[in-house]
């Protein structure tokens, strides 16, 4: 057997051409030559060899982070402005997937898939390790690969699956083009990798090993990919039967199949019942500060109100229960919902989570006060007592004083006064992810004459502070975002951005998940556990499903869903949809949601509503008249369901074909 050469980079890491012939190039990666065997019989270089397969789930594959890397964490929901008074914002939201900086990804997924393949077939014949020690870097390795085949699954769709044990690098690459594998292989080859590697994961990771991948971290990405095949545009798709491989085979199931709704519902199962992760909640607090409030305590609730959580939320606050997940406040190892996380990596004010907060804050807080909401997510979120937001009812019911008064700032908490009541009475995670106008930024870190640089509201009226402006740095909505920022947040004045931690699978999701699949059956299945230990008898049992959504929501202070939204499928599903536009804002999931339902072509194509950002001061009633935005206007086409290959892999690879509504190479 000959000896395979490749090169390792010991100290750096560079990104690589968009062609799928660097996943085949030996000596395109690495700056010194080494053996396979000298490699993995080295621990240091093992070690930096895994840290390169790591690194591959960062920049262009961060979950949450600036829109450079992380665009997709914006559809109907969030916007941004930079980029020439929201230029960039524009060419994403009308499909421009093959701009500039977007393809990146693709490239390095498959760098990654490559430096795992290697590892994970090399390190069988490592004498320096125990048996153990091998099963856990190749579990590691496996993680992720298939993780990177998810990421490329979610936003290209069906993607070639390397071969499992490498390539002849001998052969010319004409040779060795690969084609599409179908959405349904894809996913079962993720499934079985997820399997082997959690064999060998352990449980937990300390917290030196934090962002290394668990058992729970690959049962949860099997369960998500898992659920992205059962869900409507990948189970018996008619309008994705033009989607095909060079030999004219359908890459989309054309049939539907609810048994793939069980499996999505057993996998959900899988995770839940390793019976170690639940809900994080914060004490009930009876004294609070302006960073750290007093605990409001919902609307009285004859069910929830005098019970202890997860039943109700007597011993918990809501709102701290929900803020402290995303703003740093919560260190990783005392997070219990969290499933998979990549650390604080790349978190810093380039790429990552306190990018993405820099650009929400204020500019009085050393912020860019360039990222925001829609009218449609602010309007969403519901009122404390569980009923839809209704605007003509508040405006009815207020009438002419619309404004909180100073003295009516006990009845309207946590509203500070003159804030406009549309804003009052909202559920608590309203008030942790939403930067309404009058809304208090405490920035309390500064130490530089804080009194005059701490608790602060911000309005975002034209001649205000932050209000428009020329150039990309206000709001066009009128609407920012709260969430990811932590109450102690300033850049200027000695204060500081605290440290956050990308959240990137997380308990509550799994539970929503779970109760979506459940919710499509209309028969039973049993489905064998992950493990073959057992089985899953799975049905729409809506005692589980119950079980499954209301904890989300009472740990949110509001109210289960009555049962006669349990009972009726369209209008529990729904819900389910509405609750995870609400649970999962800014985290990467409403994008892909929306065309994994199909939902797409109506609510990423709407005209997109903010408030009256030309409205001073002094007609400040006419700044929440609700007006259509031009800057952030949007459309929707078929193409948008999955972004293109590069015409440079297209020219390299002869048997890759291109997704629908995109332009092949000729």
């Amino acid at each position: 057997m000959k000896t395979k050469y490749i090169k390792i980079t010991l100290f750096a890491f560079t990104l690589f051409t968009a062609s799928c012939k660097d996943y085949l190039s030996v000596d395109h990666f690495f700056s010194d030559r080494q053996s396979e065997e000298r490699i993995f019989n080295s621990r240091d270089y093992t070690e930096q060899w895994l840290a390169n397969c790591y690194n591959q789930l960062l920049d262009y594959n961060l979950e949450i982070g600036h829109k450079n890397f992380t665009v997709s964490n914006y559809a109907d929901d969030m916007y941004y402005n930079e980029g020439g008074n929201g230029a960039d914002y524009r060419r994403f939201k009308f499909g421009e997937y093959d701009y500039n900086w977007y393809k990146q990804s693709w490239s390095q997924s498959y760098a990654g898939i490559r430096q795992a393949s290697v590892m994970i077939n090399a390190m069988a014949g490592s004498s320096t390790f125990t048996a153990q020690q091998i099963a856990q870097y190749k579990a590691e390795a496996r993680f992720i690969r298939a993780y990177l085949y998810w990421l490329l699954l979610r936003k290209y769709g069906p993607v070639p699956i390397m071969p499992e044990n490498g390539v002849d690098y001998d052969q010319s690459y004409g040779s060795l083009s690969y084609p599409r594998n179908t959405y349904d292989e894809v996913v079962d080859f993720i499934s079985s990798e997820m399997v082997l590697a959690a064999k060998d994961l352990p449980m937990r990771q300390d917290n030196r090993n934090i962002a290394r991948p668990t058992r729970g971290a690959a049962l949860a990405t099997r369960a998500k990919a898992l659920l992205y095949l059962a869900s409507p545009l990948a189970n018996g798709n008619a309008d994705m039967a033009d989607f095909m491989d060079d030999k004219g085979r359908s890459l989309i199931p054309q049939q539907y199949s609810e048994e793939k709704w069980a499996r999505a519902a057993a996998a959900a199962k899988d995770v839940i019942d390793l019976n170690i992760y639940r809900l994080y909640t914060a004490e009930r607090k009876i004294k609070g500060t302006e960073t750290y409030p007093v605990t409001i305590i919902p609307p009285y609730h004859p069910v929830h109100s005098d019970k202890s959580f997860p039943e109700g939320w007597a011993n918990i606050d809501p709102f701290e229960s929900y803020r402290a997940l995303f703003n740093g406040d919560l260190y990783a190892a005392e997070n219990p919902e969290m499933i998979f996380t990549r650390g604080e990596n790349q978190t810093d004010q380039e790429h990552g989570v306190i990018s993405l907060t820099r650009h929400q804050m204020p500019q009085m807080a050393g912020g860019w006060n360039c990222h925001g909401l829609t009218l449609k997510q602010c309007d969403a979120y519901d009122m404390a007592d569980g009923k839809p937001f209704n605007r003509e009812e508040i405006l009815a019911k207020y009438g002419s004083k619309m404004f909180v008064q100073s003295n009516e700032l006990e009845q309207f908490k946590p509203l500070k006064a003159n804030v406009w009541k549309e804003f009052a009475n909202r559920e608590p995670r309203f008030y942790a992810s939403v930067a309404f106008s009058g809304a208090l930024w405490t920035m309390s870190s500064a130490t530089n004459d804080p009194g005059n640089n701490t608790n602060k509201q911000v309005f975002y009226y034209r001649g205000e502070s932050e209000g428009r402006v020329n150039g990309d740095r206000w709001l066009p909505t009128g609407i920012g975002m709260m969430k990811y920022v932590n109450p102690k947040d300033n850049a200027t004045n000695g204060g500081t951005i605290y440290p956050k931690v990308e959240i990137t699978i997380r308990y509550a999701d799994i539970l929503l998940m779970y109760a979506e699949s459940l919710n499509e059956l209309s028969a039973s299945f049993d489905i064998p556990s992950w493990d073959g230990a057992t089985k899953h008898i799975v049905s729409r049992d809506v005692n589980a499903i119950s079980k499954a959504i209301g904890p989300v929501r009472i740990r949110a202070g509001v109210p289960d869903y009555e049962m006669p939204v349990y009972m009726d499928q369209k209008r529990l599903r729904n819900s389910i949809k509405h609750e995870r536009q609400l649970e999962l804002l800014g985290e990467n999931q409403r994008y892909y949601d929306l065309r994994r339902w199909k939902d797409a072509p109506v609510k990423e194509a709407e005209q997109i509503y903010g408030y009256n950002t030309l409205i001073t001061k002094q007609n400040a009633a006419l700044f929440y008249s609700p007006v259509r935005v031009p800057l952030l206007q949007t459309a929707f086409s078929k193409k948008m369901y999955f972004w293109p290959i590069d015409w440079d892999e297209l020219r390299e690879n002869k048997r890759m074909t291109q997704a629908p509504g995109w332009q092949s190479f000729d």
